[in-house]
């Protein structure tokens, strides 16, 4: 028993020098990447916005990407991250649950509003969003705003078709939707059309075996959010270093041409459709 005691208390200890004692002001800020492709190489695209944030803030910068959404929405509500690029759903439900504040949204092209889509493997003989009715729908996470709650919204506002009219299938990101719907293993499936796009310019997507049968409405981007308790003067010297990167091999993995300032209210339409959906 004093052995276990004292185990634990080494390990605290040893967290803690981590971490810093001071939680408003931390030696290292984990900073987590929304997980809506591989982990690994989400890490290896982001390691200048690491390094760039390091020389900014003067701090040691933990790139963090967790199992799935629901994960990281946990460990932002007990104080395992101190910042986190949520999805705009992700978002919503983790501020139910935790004391954060979004303060930046990804820009593309001046604009903070981003579309999901809709797409089909060719072979599949659908030709429009009704057509989808008894055939297999890939979504990525649960949790995801655009590889769940904007196509599923879309199919139920434009062509009735609810989560019952269809066979629902969870691949937990992105980049797995797009290629099981190439693959055959789905017919349809939703996802970002940012992601869509840059898998194609990757090449692991090929518009010889998918199409887009669908685009949505426009939806707010991705926010960098932050927790509330951090040091006011940090969170402003974080603040600004969004706002400032320009830099196009930073912004480019985040599929973004910058950052724009951000509040909370800009998420409504996100609760709204949430609520039309009963998706917790």
């Amino acid at each position: 028993m004093k052995i276990s005691i004292l185990f634990f208390t080494i390990c605290t200890l040893i967290s803690s020098s981590i971490y810093g004692a001071n939680k408003t002001n931390p030696d290292v800020l984990r900073v987590a990447i929304l997980p809506d492709e591989n982990a690994s190489e989400l890490i290896k695209q982001n390691k200048k916005l690491q390094l760039y944030l390091e020389d900014r803030l003067d701090k040691k910068i933990e790139l963090v990407v967790t199992t799935d959404y629901s994960s990281m929405i946990e460990a932002m509500r007990f104080g395992r991250l101190e910042l986190a690029y949520f999805g705009a759903l992700s978002y919503v439900m983790a501020k139910e649950r935790s004391e954060i504040e979004a303060f930046a949204a990804q820009m593309k092209k001046g604009s903070m509003m981003y579309h999901g889509v809709i797409i089909v493997n060719n072979d599949s003989m659908i030709s429009n969003i009704y057509d989808v009715r008894g055939k297999t729908m890939a979504y990525g996470d649960p949790a995801s705003t655009s590889s769940h709650l904007i196509p599923r919204a879309h199919l139920l506002l434009n062509a009735k078709l609810d989560i019952d009219d269809y066979k629902a299938v969870y691949l937990g990101s992105h980049d797995a939707v797009a290629l099981n719907v190439q693959n055959g293993n789905a017919d349809a499936g939703g996802l970002s059309k940012k992601i869509f796009e840059h898998l194609v310019e990757r090449g692991l997507i090929s518009l010889d075996k998918v199409q887009v049968i669908a685009i949505s409405n426009p939806f707010p981007n991705y926010p960098w959010t932050m927790q509330s308790s951090l040091d006011s003067e940090l969170k402003e010297k974080i603040k600004q270093a969004f706002y400032d990167l320009d830099d196009p091999e930073i912004t480019k993995p985040l599929k973004a041409d910058g950052f724009m300032p951000v509040t909370d209210a800009d998420y409504d339409v996100v609760r709204t459709t949430r609520t039309l959906l009963s998706i917790d």
